[in-house]
């Protein structure tokens, strides 16, 4: 057998094999994780996996190679997903004059700690001051914040009660010996009922308000969905100290964690299900556009970043520009006038920003769910 017909087997071989990894890609949006947790793994490297199957592309056309229809093929679905993670020139329709808008800002604050911090197991220092004055300056109408820290419950409420006047607040918070943790939100707007929705064996929930705003009400869920657990320096680290069992224990995390979030999801969406009014859903949901849990969340709600944003919409530090897993979803019948993801380095997680304006005549669809 000649060289040269080996070399074409073996290329041939490897486009398929990068070809079927980007149509599992595609497929993992579709499939409950807790049920085969391996199709999680090429949603999340849909990005890289979409720019392999360009450079084969590229490269099979510059050798003349008949070969070059399978990246081609493989490659068409792309043009339908690539919008949630990267977009260029997004123009919303129309502008914020005569409109009843509302500026939105939901972030992973970290608890505050040193988000260079290789076991993310420090302290509390500057960076509330420093996560304070953003929010401040963003001057958002409503503000969503995940895995807040503080001593203690009463410390926690005299912060947001001083660092934020003129804001109606609720919150839901875990104690531990570290001091207190969670979910909460501010709002400009009144506050009229509150709660929230725990997940069994986890410290993540989902905390919900209900808001009236221009005369019109609507359900605010504040989400933080479980994590992989994992540091990706810690991970990184463990790898070049060679330590035994670190492929096994990232495994382990992965696989429980995806065997709780999809239920997380439903919980959430069993109790949207349950609500008369508009709902807003936002938060760190620990997972990609190409996910499960996106495709549950997005039905009868918009993105803003698919409506208003541009650029790469990765809101994860680390992995930046891979990885976008915080979200502002609003009703169908509002429109997303803008939204950002401004690169501040004070928490793991870039915040996520968005206007939008409040549709006069938006009809519920949580039927859709």
């Amino acid at each position: 057998m000649s060289r040269s017909l080996i070399g074409g087997i073996t290329n041939r071989v490897l486009m398929l094999m990068a070809a079927a990894l980007l149509v599992m890609s595609y497929a993992s949006a579709f499939v409950n994780p807790a049920k085969a947790w391996y199709m999680m793994l090429p949603g999340l490297f849909f990005f890289p996996l979409a720019l392999l199957n360009v450079f084969l592309l590229v490269w099979a056309i510059i050798r003349k190679s008949r070969a070059f229809v399978i990246p081609l093929v493989a490659l068409l679905p792309t043009f339908f997903f690539l919008g949630r993670s990267f977009r260029v020139g997004n123009a919303p329709d129309g502008t914020n004059e005569d409109r009843q808008t509302l500026r939105m800002v939901s972030y992973n604050v970290g608890r505050f700690m040193d988000p260079g911090s290789l076991d993310r197991k420090g302290t509390v220092s500057d960076y509330k001051d420093s996560v304070f004055s953003f929010l401040k300056d963003a001057d958002a109408d409503i503000i969503c914040l995940q895995e807040y820290h503080a001593g203690d419950v009463e410390t926690l409420r005299q912060e947001l009660s001083s660092e934020f006047p003129g804001y109606d607040y609720d919150f839901y918070a875990f104690s531990d010996r570290g001091g207190c943790f969670g979910n909460v939100i501010l709002s400009r707007f009144p506050i009229l009922e509150q709660g929230v929705v725990k997940f069994g064996h986890s410290a993540n929930l989902a905390l919900f308000t209900d808001i009236e705003a221009f005369g019109r009400q609507f359900r605010l869920y504040n989400c933080h969905f479980e994590s992989y657990n994992i540091s990706v320096p810690g991970m990184v680290k463990g790898i070049m100290d060679r330590k035994d069992g670190i492929w096994r224990e990232t495994e382990k995390k992965m696989r429980h964690s995806l065997s709780l979030r999809p239920r997380q999801v439903e919980q959430v969406l069993e109790h949207v299900s349950g609500c008369s009014s508009e709902t807003i859903l936002c938060g760190d949901f620990n997972d990609t556009p190409m996910s499960y849990t996106y495709q549950r969340l997005i039905r009868g709600h918009k993105d803003t970043f698919c409506e208003a944003g541009n650029g790469f919409g990765s809101t994860y530090r680390i992995l930046w520009p891979a990885l976008r897993i915080d979200y502002i979803f609003i009703p169908d019948g509002y429109s997303a006038l803008s939204h950002a993801s401004p690169r501040i380095r004070y928490s793991d997680h870039y915040p996520v920003i968005a206007e939008f304006a409040v549709s006069q005549d938006a009809e519920v669809h949580n039927e859709n769910l």
